[in-house]
């Protein structure tokens, strides 16, 4: 079974300095249909404004990811991390105990563009701890999180793993086999893709159950997509 989200049906918020799209109830938006999906419970894709940010804030028993489009993050935080997540970095907190953190765009003339991802973790009152890592292949699959850590990927506290996928001229289609049980959310992030004759493009989601095998087919551009594999 399928469920797809258009980017101009997720929830808006408008701060002046931060445009964020949320493609789950967050903050002041609540939609009763979009709660999370499986152990994903936030994903929102965030403009901000230069020399704007997040001042300091708590956050506790949840996996913290956040992407970078463009632009980059200043980011501070009670671990004593004192670091900038440049674009094509990801970042993952485990903020378990308990943290808190600041983000800010520190640039002057650049708006910084990023998706920030919430993912519940199997394990409570976990350690907080900070990571952070470069994956921008120009082609084809590359693993960005796993619970073991393998293959150059992040860890994630979770049953689950998040591939970047980059599709173009080189890497036009992929086919893909999904694990008996194994829920699927694909999240479009640049360009479009076809999955099965379903238009992904930026902004867009695709949540996938009991389905066993999917195709993806470039666009008319280059694409880049992320899939979540889900218990």
């Amino acid at each position: 079974m399928r469920h797809f989200r258009a980017a101009d049906e997720r929830g808006h918020a408008n701060h002046g300095w931060l445009q964020s799209d949320h493609s789950f109830s967050f903050a002041d938006y609540y939609d009763p249909r979009y709660m999370g999906f499986s152990a994903l419970r936030v994903i929102n894709e965030d403009r901000i404004a230069p020399d704007a940010g997040f001042p300091t804030h708590p956050h506790q028993e949840m996996e913290i990811l956040t992407y970078v489009l463009s632009g980059a993050v200043a980011h501070r935080d009670s671990m004593g991390n004192v670091t900038q997540v440049a674009a094509g970095e990801f970042q993952i907190m485990s903020a378990g105990t308990g943290i808190t953190h600041s983000e800010f765009n520190p640039r002057k003339d650049q708006e910084l563009h990023l998706y920030q991802i919430w993912i519940q973790p199997d394990t409570p009152k976990l350690t907080p701890r900070y990571a952070q890592q470069r994956f921008d292949v120009a082609n084809g699959w590359q693993l960005i999180l796993s619970p073991e850590a393998v293959d150059g990927s992040l860890r994630i506290y979770q049953s689950m793993r998040l591939w970047r996928g980059a599709f173009s001229a080189q890497f036009p289609e992929s086919e893909w086999t999904i694990a008996p049980g194994c829920r699927v959310w694909i999240q479009g992030v640049r360009g479009r893709v076809e999955i099965d004759g379903q238009s992904v493009a930026a902004g867009d989601g695709l949540a996938l159950w009991d389905e066993s095998e999917i195709r993806i087919r470039r666009g008319s551009t280059d694409a880049e997509i992320l899939l979540f594999e889900l218990p």
